[in-house]
């Protein structure tokens, strides 16, 4: 009887395990089938006619704000942190996030709008299209550029999974841009460990100057962040190349948005962080990296003003609990700028993450006369 009964059980632990196999293969097979394979580089639809011109010595403005796809406010705890949520807010937590970021935006008033993790047909914010929901708001006096960097048909893990996701980077000008391009950046997972990771890029604008043969180049990015390290360094690579490539052209260069990386590197000190540079995913930037003539903007201030008494608020901070005034934060968000640029503030907006896990950055710029 015992035996009979040890023979039906593992009859039905096999029938299981089978089933679990031939589900696991299906779904890669699915997902393989499937999967995001954008080109090398991609020309990307301006949607709406910005009405304003650039003109050399103008004073301009540029806020970069990763928003969290309106689901990382305040009191959301996100797994990939450490903690536990993968739907972080209800439906109505998403559209108040995302009126916030609007309000603030709006407030702020800035020329160019740099965005990071908008989601366009996601679970995780209830298929709500995100970057019509902006590109609305701000209509017509900017006009928008989305790219997509991360489209799964379904991410299977964790538990509860986090289903379909298609999300992206987007640029609003309230400057006529004469053409918008994705390119894509090195992709640091193989298969099949990509299938369900975003595939980052870079968001180029450019826009002509009145008087003037040289262009405005806008980087939008938003750069690796959960891999070993090999991804970032050859993502920082490539961004060095393409804005080292642009000024020997005589461009003005900005390239900003969520760069995954600790801009002044020593956030640990400045904001006291439990997890110090060593221990933390927040790796320093590759400062030797940047090519020569550009300007880290958050590390000249902390250069500028020294570590004790740097000014800026973070700009990220740790997810994985909701935020009390002591989680882990860092500089991630800024913008790197050529010598025929002059910076004449570059500062977080501190909203104590009431939005998203990161707070705005705000700069005026000029472009210099030759």
């Amino acid at each position: 009887m015992a035996a009979s009964i040890a023979r039906k059980t593992g009859k039905v632990i096999g029938i299981i395990v089978a089933i679990l196999v031939v589900f696991i293969l299906a779904l890669v097979a699915f997902l393989t089938v499937t999967e995001y394979n954008p080109p090398a580089t991609q020309e990307i639809e301006i949607h709406g006619v910005a009405r304003e011109t650039l003109e050399p010595g103008q004073s301009v403005s540029v806020v970069t704000w990763n928003a969290g796809y309106g689901g990382l406010s305040g009191q959301a705890d996100f797994f990939m942190d450490g903690g536990d949520g993968v739907r972080t807010v209800s439906h109505d937590g998403v559209l108040a996030n995302l009126a916030g970021i609007e309000d603030e935006l709006a407030a702020l008033d800035p020329d160019f709008i740099f965005l990071q993790e908008v989601d366009q047909d996601s679970e995780r914010t209830y298929g709500i299209n995100e970057r019509a929901r902006i590109a609305t708001a701000f209509a017509p006096a900017y006009a928008s550029a989305y790219a997509l960097n991360y489209d799964v048909a379904y991410v299977p893990y964790p538990l509860p999974p986090i289903g379909a996701v298609e999300s992206g980077i987007m640029t609003l000008s309230r400057m006529q841009a004469s053409n918008a391009e994705r390119i894509q950046l090195p992709c640091p997972f193989s298969w099949p460990v990509r299938l369900g990771n975003l595939k980052r890029c870079l968001l180029v604008e450019r826009l002509p100057i009145r008087g003037s043969s040289a262009e405005l180049v806008l980087v939008n990015l938003h750069l690796e962040a959960y891999d070993d390290g090999e991804g970032k360094a050859a993502q920082t690579a490539q961004l060095a190349q393409l804005l080292q490539e642009e000024r020997a052209k005589g461009n003005y260069v900005i390239a900003g948005g969520d760069y995954n990386h600790d801009m002044i590197g020593v956030s640990g000190e400045v904001y006291g962080n439990a997890a110090q540079a060593v221990e933390s995913w927040a790796k320093p930037y590759d400062f030797d990296g940047v090519p020569e003539g550009f300007t880290v903007a958050a590390k000249a201030k902390l250069d500028e003003t020294g570590t004790a008494a740097f000014p800026d608020a973070a700009t990220c901070r740790d997810a994985g609990r909701p935020y009390d005034g002591t989680n882990d934060r860092w500089v991630m968000d800024t913008f790197i700028y050529s010598d025929n640029v002059e910076c004449l503030d570059c500062s977080t907006v501190n909203l104590d993450f009431a939005y998203s896990d990161h707070n705005p950055v705000y700069m005026d710029f000029i472009l210099k006369e030759d």
